[in-house]
């Protein structure tokens, strides 16, 4: 007893001993974190309260309504800001949402601070609605090699399309400039209008080296809207559509932990957002599931190439019509022909790989089945699936075996990835 309390005096002793080096730690690190975080909102402030920079509202693709309303309120963010400037820096081959370009347009038209339109770089283009944008901005400018046209329908989705030839950007009269930062140089004293009247804007600024331009700040659309942005083109709508059900049926057969299952999951829903927001004819969207139930029958009976090849057919012309693109964003054939190639890669090799991997017995080599009985689980054309011992095998046979579905097989010998097998006669056939 009295060892234990002369242990715990001393270590009473040491820890009142350490405790101010300890404590003087732990305040030297609060403060710091303090003086940190303290620096990092003091400079937020002063570069919300200087202001005076120029921004760059980088957005391509076609503009739904999440990115109109990023650029609107981008114009209006740097205007709170007290920027100085605001370019536009387009590429985009249809408008999808009429009432967000609505806002856009009366914002460009008599914007809160001076805003430009440059579209590029080549190849950049500007169809439908988007085309008027670089018309309505007070100073706005193309990229050599850079085209507008396609101007009907103006929303994508509402009105017919028209075959118009697509004008160069020489030829539209807007100033050409190859680069952003040309650009933004070239508008150093520039007049724009605004809603407080007319503003000269100055983009260059003295250095030690001499004069050079402001160093722009680029905006870009949040993480969540960058997301759903990836499926906004035909192309990327049906390839997350075609891959999605083709993960989701290949978990179904593998029985694999669920990781497939979640990649499944947000493929669909990124295709699906796509269905939504694009203008779908929705018979060929009826037509892309068509050609899945082929695929998975051609797999079921045993990987029937015939079956393989219509299903993969389908698919293809599914895919070429999925999305009206109303001569903007028609989809083309050889940006949807690799999402089929990789359906076919699913169906044609992984599936029938890992469903023998899952469903097959590792301690039991193919060789020690022969001799063994088991069934038939489609008809034999001469190939087919067949139930030994529990697991599934593709199986092979002579076509006067006649094997059907539900015949009792007995395994004689193995043929590579294939078991041989011959039809058991039964006592009532004898």
């Amino acid at each position: 007893m009295k060892v234990f309390d002369a242990w715990r005096v001393t270590n009473l002793h040491r820890t009142l001993r350490t405790a101010p080096v300890l404590t003087s730690r732990v305040v030297r690190r609060v403060v710091l974190l303090a003086v940190a975080f303290g620096a990092v909102f003091a400079l937020s402030a002063c570069a919300e309260v200087t202001g005076g920079g120029i921004d760059v509202i980088d957005v391509s693709g076609p503009l739904d309504a999440s990115a109109l309303d990023f650029i609107s309120e981008s114009i209006e963010a740097g205007a709170e800001q007290g920027q100085e400037l605001a370019v536009i820096q387009l590429n985009s081959r249809a408008v999808l949402d009429g009432a967000a370009f609505d806002r856009l347009e009366d914002l460009i038209s008599m914007p809160p601070l001076p805003v430009a339109v440059w579209v590029g770089p080549a190849p950049a283009a500007v169809f439908g609605a988007a085309a008027d944008l670089p018309h309505l901005a007070s100073q706005s400018a193309m990229a050599p090699g850079t085209f507008e046209g396609h101007y009907a329908p103006r929303i994508l989705g509402e009105g017919d399309s028209q075959s118009i030839e697509l004008i160069s950007a020489s030829a539209t009269g807007l100033p050409l400039q190859p680069t952003i930062r040309q650009y933004l140089q070239d508008l150093d004293g520039e007049t724009f209008r605004t809603v407080d009247g007319d503003v000269t804007v100055s983009t260059l600024r003295e250095q030690e080296g001499g004069i050079t331009t402001k160093t722009p700040t680029f905006r870009k659309p949040g993480l969540v809207t960058r997301f759903f942005r990836l499926a906004v083109t035909p192309e990327a709508t049906f390839f997350f559509l075609a891959i999605g059900l083709t993960i989701a049926i290949f978990e179904f057969y593998a029985l694999g932990p669920g990781v497939a299952a979640g990649v499944a999951a947000l493929s669909l829903i990124l295709g699906g957002w796509g269905l939504v927001i694009l203008p779908t004819n929705w018979w060929s969207a009826a037509l892309m599931l068509s050609s899945f139930l082929f695929l998975v029958a051609a797999h079921q009976r045993g990987g029937i190439f015939a079956l393989t090849l219509i299903g993969a057919g389908i698919l293809q012309l599914s895919g070429m019509f999925l999305i009206d693109g109303g001569g903007q964003i028609d989809p083309r054939w050889w940006l949807v022909l690799p999402s089929v190639l990789g359906v076919l890669f699913f169906f044609l090799l992984a599936m029938p790989t890992v469903q023998r991997a899952r469903l097959s017995t590792e301690t039991i080599g193919r060789d020690t089945l022969i001799g063994k009985d088991g069934v038939a689980l489609v008809d034999f054309e001469p190939d087919g699936l067949v139930e030994v011992g529990g697991a599934r095998w593709r199986g092979t046979a002579h076509r006067e075996a006649g094997i059907a579905a539900g015949d009792a097989v007995r395994v004689t010998g193995v043929d590579g990835l294939f078991l041989e097998v011959d039809r058991l006669v039964t006592d009532r056939e004898t």
